[in-house]
């Protein structure tokens, strides 16, 4: 299935993990790796020493050739205290002198605005100091006068005067941007106080700026609160004509719909609410009766369920007439006893005083007869009157409804007129406080101290300087190894991969003649593998097929496509090694040439072949017949023959799928060797087909652009991807600079491998 890859996808999650393709997640580092800067520098020293005596030898340049300047400063504080002449807030409040105020007050005092006060209050447009066209002009200067005068004279009196008005204000504000440049506005310390200060060559004309400053501050303060207290009588005064008649409509309007709808109060309904407050008490209280009515019938049925007389029946104990006819049976019962003892069962009176005492139950049981259709009855009244009470109280209900819909209007039209005429009359107290106020502005701060003519000169500061050009070229060369980094586009280590592409580093293979002996250095890889089984080129592929075989959790890899982005990244060379490998471990492997256009893998195994993969896919050739053996490791290969090429496209035929099929029947392991993603299109329709796409990449030289854009089209194709792979990599450099990398401590552990 395809995997969601994104290769622009920043690590969003500042403290965790960022999913990558398939659930992967990569690591965000947590905290700034020592080992992997110290790395970086190395690599980058020339570049940063390079940049860092540049930056310092001009800066000592300008230190030395800089003129000296004078700096005169005033300072301004924020009064706290305010006079309270009458009773009324003003219009314009006082500064709160709050942190954020002192902050904002620092800005007033270097806004445009109050440059341009000074300078027109000073005239400094007429100081050559500040305006450049006053200054006296070198030769260059003279012969560009002389050109502008001539054109100049060419033109009509009417353009002329219109340029010379722009120049003039193009002049001025020159001007002011000078006098801004040269201004400086700080606070001191955590106080209210902020020092005004001026740089000019001219020590007094820097004091004499510098307290025009200060003063032009206080000024625009007072103005403003002037202008404000003034166009807020002027609204006020429209505001209230307008507010005056809204307050009469919508308090007719109250009183209309009021009387329209029968609302008697504001508060609506009352009586109907009060009415379903009686109602709810009541039902409650014959539902109670109720309850306990049915209670009693049912229990008293319970009672004669249980072959009860009905004699404890709770209202039959209670009953008069009851406790008399159980009287009078107790009378005749003994009367019975004594006859029956004195006479026998068949005396007259024996039999007269039995039929007395049968009597006497017929009566009993008719009595609680009647006691239980009395509780019946009463449970039915008690039913009727809380049905009732319930209608009663729907139908107040109803009333209440009704009224309250009518009173959301009337609650809507009374809160419209009380806001109008809350708005009318804060308006109007506010109108008689800011007429009453008006000449009592004053200042919101004060000169604590005017500026004073400086004897020494405040720049240029040689030590200051030279600590800063210092620093300067120390960061500039930073920043310069940083952009270097920035821009190297290759993949480096496997850290490199996992943070850059979003996807897992299964791998990484060194370059042989970084390894190798300087005798062995010109063994092609696919040899040095078997002629060194346990050299560090041969554990890196077998560490890379291992990485293969599990990177798909719970499903087994049969068939793998081995791609890249570029031709000669040693994409053949990889897929070869890893053919040899997977044989010499005991697996039935087969490598399968797709790439049509190169047939390298006849050139890695030195075979010619006459028929191969073309052939078994149009059914000339048996796959039997097609394959050929690697003696020296036992692999099979199903190669490409020269006249292999077609135009048609085989890979997405059935008969491609068959074969697929088949490999995998008869093999471990199916080795696709494919062509790079961005040069031919055959490579995406066989990532499909493959359980897994492993994606190779040359060490520090295949661009970072390049990678993203191949497996953006290998991930529409639907491919899984194992992970990317970096080749050919250079592990003596490795082991100086590519900190984060296992090929780092290669130096440790290289005397771990043997020929």
């Amino acid at each position: 299935m395809s995997q969601a890859f994104d290769p622009h996808g920043p690590y969003s999650m500042p403290a965790g993990e960022e999913p990558g393709p398939q659930g992967w997640a990569t690591p965000w580092p947590q905290a700034l790796d020592l080992h992997a800067l110290i790395a970086t520098f190395r690599r980058r020293l020339k570049l940063f020493l390079a940049l860092a005596l540049l930056i310092f030898v001009l800066v000592l340049v300008f230190t030395l050739q800089a003129t000296p300047l004078y700096t005169a400063t005033a300072s301004v504080m924020i009064d706290t205290r305010t006079e309270q002449v009458v009773d009324t807030q003003a219009v314009l409040s006082g500064l709160s002198a709050d942190a954020g105020m002192v902050d904002t007050e620092v800005e007033v005092l270097r806004s445009r605005q109050l440059a341009e006060r000074v300078v027109t209050a000073l005239k400094l447009d007429e100081d050559p100091e500040f305006n450049e066209e006053l200054a006296p002009k070198g030769v260059i200067g003279q012969v560009g006068d002389s050109i502008g005068a001539l054109f100049g004279a060419a033109a009509p009196g009417a353009t002329r005067e219109q340029l010379s008005e722009i120049e003039a204000r193009k002049q001025h504000e020159q001007v002011v941007d000078t006098v801004r440049s040269r201004l400086q506005i700080r606070r001191i310390g955590l106080t209210y106080v902020m020092g005004v200060s001026f740089t000019s060559p001219n020590p007094e004309k820097a004091a004499t700026i510098a307290n025009a400053f200060a003063q032009n501050y206080l000024l625009e303060q007072l103005e403003a609160k002037f202008e404000a207290t003034r166009q807020a009588n002027t609204w006020l005064n429209t505001r209230l004509n307008d507010l005056r008649g809204e307050v009469i409509q919508s308090e007719a309007a109250v009183e209309q719909y009021r009387n329209a709808n029968n609302l008697l109060s504001a508060s609506g309904a009352t009586l109907t609410e009060q009415e379903i407050s009686t109602y709810n008490t009541q039902l409650a209280t014959v539902r109670a009766q109720q309850a306990e009515d049915e209670a009693r019938l049912s229990t008293a049925r319970a009672q004669m369920a249980r072959g009860s007389t009905g004699e404890d029946v709770g209202e039959a104990l209670g009953s008069t007439v009851v406790q008399q006819l159980r009287a009078r049976r107790a009378e005749v019962s003994g009367r019975v006893a004594d006859l029956s003892s004195r006479y026998g069962p068949r005396h007259p009176d024996m039999l007269r005083a039995e039929r007395e005492l049968a009597d006497i139950d017929g009566q009993i049981q008719a009595e609680i007869g009647r006691i239980v259709s009395n509780l019946e009855a009463r449970v039915q009244v008690s039913r009727q009157r809380t049905a009732s009470m319930q209608g009663s109280l729907s139908g107040a209900r109803g009333t209440l409804a009704a009224n309250n819909n009518a009173s959301v209007r009337l609650n809507e039209l009374q809160r419209n007129a009380e806001a109008a005429r809350t708005v009318y009359q804060g308006l109007l107290d506010r109108f008689q406080q800011t007429t009453s106020q008006e000449g009592l502005e004053e200042s919101d701060a004060r000169v604590v101290s005017r500026a004073i003519i400086p004897l020494a000169p405040s720049s240029p500061n040689v030590p200051l300087n030279l600590a800063l050009g210092l620093i300067v070229a120390l960061g500039a060369g930073l920043a310069g190894v940083v952009l270097a980094e920035m821009l190297d586009a290759g993949m480096t280590t496997g850290e490199d991969v996992e943070r850059k592409l979003h996807l897992p580093h299964i791998g990484s293979v060194p370059l042989v003649s970084s390894i190798a002996d300087p005798s062995e250095r010109r063994i092609p890889p696919a040899d040095y593998l078997l002629q060194k089984p346990l050299s560090a080129f041969s554990e890196g592929i077998r560490a890379l097929r291992t990485s293969i075989l599990f990177s798909r959790v719970g499903q087994s890899v049969g068939v793998i496509a081995v791609t890249s982005t570029l031709p000669g990244e040693g994409k053949t060379t990889t897929a070869g090694c890893l053919a040899r490998s997977a044989a010499q471990a005991g697996q039935r492997v087969v490598i399968v040439d797709c790439d049509l256009r190169r047939r390298a893998v006849n050139r890695l195994f030195n075979i010619e072949p006459t028929a191969g993969l073309i052939e078994v896919l149009n059914g000339a050739a048996a796959l039997e017949s097609a394959l050929a053996l690697d003696e020296p490791s036992g692999a099979y290969v199903l190669p490409l023959t020269h006249a292999s090429f077609t135009p048609k496209d085989v890979f997405s035929s059935q008969a491609m799928d068959k074969l697929l099929a088949d490999l995998r029947h008869n093999f471990d392991l199916v080795i696709l060797d494919t062509a790079p993603v961005l040069a031919v299109a055959d490579t995406r329709v066989l990532a499909a087909k493959a359980d897994t796409v492993v994606f190779l990449t040359r060490w520090r030289s295949t661009p970072q652009k390049a990678i993203s854009n191949s497996l953006k089209l290998l991930d529409k194709a639907g491919a899984h991807i194992a992970g990317v792979a970096l080749v050919q990599v250079d592990m003596k450099s490795q082991a100086r600079y590519g900190y984060g990398d296992a090929g780092y401590y290669y130096g440790a552990y290289k005397q771990y491998y043997t020929s």
